[in-house]
């Protein structure tokens, strides 16, 4: 399906959660979040039944994203109902992978194909400061969990400041050549001022080339990641709604004070 510009929308990031099991500097304030009332949260089903009505007009990728996914009660109930969408050819999650030891296997039994994993930098001291407390020994394991299930390619994707020869990014480039794994690296954005730039080892950040549509876990659909346009999919129906958000996406982002990064994904 085309937008307004002519550009090819087939991919769609599925928030299920704004839930997460760290607090990263960039990501989330450290007192934490109001968090999004249960009642609020789109169902399985309801996220389900949107996923095929979106692929009846050109959607064929999709991505499970948070907060961090894994923390939703049912994620992997949820990969096995979206796999068992034919028009569906790439099925993915991003995640901390901190709960992929316990969650990997039975993601790739029940049709997720690759993960992307989020890893700014390999020091120990330096991820619990980024991820106020994380350990990054449980993302190591977690990555041992995602390649042992098959879960290729493995995906890691690194924040960086300015440039990719930051000494962070340049020993995550070192670990994932090591050991198999792909690069992305991903510029902190401003999403309220609208800034951000293209990924190097990856689609983001070109709004000339973007593709992508945006579900939040309450049900708002977004065209466009700086923007404040959003559509409830609740009231105006999966169609509809998708016919709005088509129509009304930006040729760019300029910026938005209601998208943060833990409710919708990146």
């Amino acid at each position: 399906m085309l937008d307004r510009f002519n550009r090819e929308i087939n991919y769609l990031r599925i928030s299920i959660t704004d839930r997460c099991n760290l607090r990263c500097v960039y990501c989330m304030p450290e007192e934490g979040i109001k968090l999004i009332d249960h009642r609020s949260i789109l169902s399985l089903e309801e996220i389900t039944e949107f996923t095929k009505c979106a692929v009846k007009i050109g959607i064929n990728k999709v991505r499970i994203t948070g907060g961090e996914p894994l923390a939703r009660k049912g994620a992997v109930n949820l990969v096995r109902m979206l796999a068992e969408i034919k028009e569906i050819k790439d099925l993915s999650m991003t995640t901390n992978a901190i709960l992929l030891p316990k969650y990997a296997r039975e993601l790739k039994e029940a049709g997720l194909m690759r993960v992307n994993i989020s890893l700014d930098t390999i020091d120990p001291d330096r991820y619990r400061a980024i991820t106020r407390g994380g350990e990054i020994t449980d993302v190591f394991n977690g990555i041992t969990a995602a390649i042992e299930a098959g879960l290729f390619p493995i995906k890691i994707n690194c924040v960086i400041k300015k440039s990719i020869n930051e000494p962070d990014a340049v020993a995550v480039k070192k670990y994932c050549d090591a050991n198999g794994l792909t690069a992305r690296f991903i510029y902190e954005m401003d999403i309220e001022k609208g800034e951000f730039g293209i990924v190097h080892g990856g689609s983001g950040g070109d709004c000339e080339n973007c593709n992508r549509l945006r579900l939040t876990s309450d049900g708002l659909l977004k065209p466009c990641l700086f923007s404040d346009l959003s559509f409830d999919v609740r009231k105006f129906g999966c169609e509809q709604a998708l016919k709005l958000a088509l129509e009304q996406k930006p040729k760019c982002g300029v910026g938005s004070t209601s998208n943060k990064f833990y409710n919708v994904g990146g």
